[in-house]
């Protein structure tokens, strides 16, 4: 029986949403919603550059370690958020490595050195990476590589079947990119404050102990993911065997800080049974 706990976006104050749940084969648990509805993706763009970053690592094009964005900085550091750049300029703000700097810029860089590297515009080796062996169709990158992506539930639930079990990576570079980064490093993430340690993967944000934070109170610290300020979600729980994919047409604020755990957390009650 599919996943009733989906059904909660019926009481978000929402126009439009449009939910779904997916294990690593890509079975879906359930969907609720227009799944093939196109919503703006804001931020959770990010995890899809970040995947791109990591196809153009294992080809050869770049290297985690060499220099990007700022002095001192890596293509590692923009991925992690500690490049120092600032959340939506192009200035350094703070020394490589030394804080958790959420940055849109950051992204807009490493977007930039990727294209130089491969000679291919981001927004199309994005496609040719990630996008069209994976079948999403429906998906494009319209500008900023941080959060001019446009998707839908039935595109985003096979990228997030892949990230549980990978094709176009190796696994172990998932799992790097699923482990935390420069630890230790305080910031704040947006919406939720300042968060000390504020722990980052590449590109993906770890719960770890987090609070608060936009997945649920029984998330495991395993968990990692996205949101977007579009009202956007995407989360992966290693605990639960399973993904979970939101999209909405409202912005994010205290609507999404109330609904969002509470959707979370009777998801994971439900796989739990």
């Amino acid at each position: 029986m599919p996943l009733q706990s989906l059904a909660l976006i019926e009481n978000w104050p929402v126009t439009t949403a449009s939910a779904a749940v997916v294990r690593a084969d890509g079975t879906l648990l359930g969907s609720h919603g227009p799944a093939g509805h196109r919503f703006p993706l804001a931020s959770v763009t990010k995890p899809l550059a970040a995947y791109a970053a990591l196809v153009a690592y294992e080809e050869g094009a770049i290297d985690l370690d060499e220099p990007a964005g700022p002095p001192g900085s890596t293509v590692r550091h923009l991925l992690a958020h500690t490049s120092g750049l600032a959340f939506d300029e192009h200035r350094v703000t703070a020394p490589p490595g030394q804080r958790r700097l959420y940055s849109n810029a950051g992204f807009e860089q490493l977007g930039d050195h990727i294209a130089k590297a491969t000679e291919i515009p981001f927004a199309e080796y994005l496609r040719q990476a990630v996008l069209e062996p994976l079948g999403m169709t429906a998906t494009a990158l319209e500008g900023s590589p941080a959060k001019d992506g446009v998707s839908t539930v039935d595109d985003l639930v096979r990228f997030a079947a892949e990230i549980q079990a990978p094709r176009l990576l190796d696994p172990r570079t998932v799992a790097e990119a699923m482990t935390v980064q420069y630890p230790g490093t305080k910031g704040v993430l947006p919406g939720y404050g300042h968060q000390n340690p504020n722990d980052w993967g590449l590109g993906f944000d770890i719960r770890d102990g987090k609070s608060p934070h936009w997945t649920g109170a029984t998330s495991s610290p395993r968990t990692v993911g996205h949101f977007g300020q579009s009202g956007t979600f995407l989360w992966i729980d290693p605990a639960a065997q399973a993904a979970c994919v939101a999209l909405t047409d409202r912005a994010f604020g205290p609507w999404a800080v109330e609904v969002w755990p509470a959707f979370t957390d009777a998801v994971l009650a439900e796989l739990r049974g």
